[in-house]
């Protein structure tokens, strides 16, 4: 049976630019208010940008700053998005940090720090999209394919998107009596500026050459599964799905 979105609200973290942003714009475009979480003043131009896109396409849109590593701006986040648009439907969350850096070199505020943003703040959005969202609601983390890969350097990248696997499936189970399905999203190397500091171009070239096509996942390849995911495919719960053109897999 299709699932019709328009006139849900979402609220999207991380969703002023890159993939978040076009996600926040994609869902606009069937008719879903946003509400467009950023974290740092330096985005806060893209946040306009991408709610200008959104009300072009006839949607509603507000813009929240934060750091969702810290649980009461996420609290805020879905509160301003609930008086906004009297309710949340869809919670999206892209939020993420890199750092390519061996072990023995990796300092405890590094530590600290990939943790607090990569699994700490996807905890407490889930946990607030649990208490917020209306019913037949859908949650979708974005982590990474290189929680399927066996390779150096991102132990505390991989390591902290680990967890959310598991955050997710106990979120599902302990939703599902509420038909709230919520997914887990690992995307390959994406081509954004994300993802380069982190990497020399022979890696890069090594990356692309083992997905489909000799290249690195682009944004418009996991917006469409993301909006798949929080309508037709609300059946799909508890699951992490690797959209990376075969670039590894478990």
């Amino acid at each position: 049976m299709g699932q019709t979105l328009n006139g849900k609200s979402a609220v999207v973290a991380a969703g002023a630019k890159n993939l978040g942003g076009l996600i926040s714009t994609s869902l606009a475009a069937q008719g879903v208010n946003i509400a467009v979480h950023y974290n740092s003043d330096s985005s806060e131009a893209d946040a306009d940008k991408t709610i200008a896109g959104i009300e072009a396409a006839g949607a509603k849109a507000i813009k929240f700053q934060g750091d969702l590593s810290v649980p009461a701006n996420v609290e805020g986040l879905f509160a301003a998005a609930a008086d906004a648009f009297g309710g949340v439907d869809i919670a999206i969350n892209t939020v993420g940090k890199v750092l390519r850096k061996p072990i023995v070199e990796t300092t405890e505020a590094e530590y600290d720090s990939m943790f607090d943003v990569n699994s700490k703040a996807a905890y407490f959005f889930l946990k607030e999209a649990g208490k917020r969202l209306n019913d037949d609601g859908r949650i979708v983390t974005i982590v990474t394919s290189l929680l399927a890969a066996f390779t150096d350097g991102y132990s505390t990248f991989a390591g902290g998107k680990g967890p959310v696997e598991h955050f997710t499936r106990a979120a599902a189970k302990e939703f599902a009596p509420r038909r709230i399905s919520v997914t887990s999203v690992a995307p390959g190397p994406m081509d954004t500026p994300f993802f380069y500091p982190a990497e020399t171009p022979e890696r890069v070239a090594f990356y692309k050459s083992q997905a489909m096509g000799n290249q690195l996942t682009q944004i418009e390849d996991i917006a469409p599964l993301v909006t798949f995911l929080v309508s037709d495919g609300w059946w799909i719960t508890g699951q992490t799905i690797f959209a990376n053109g075969g670039y590894t897999t478990r």
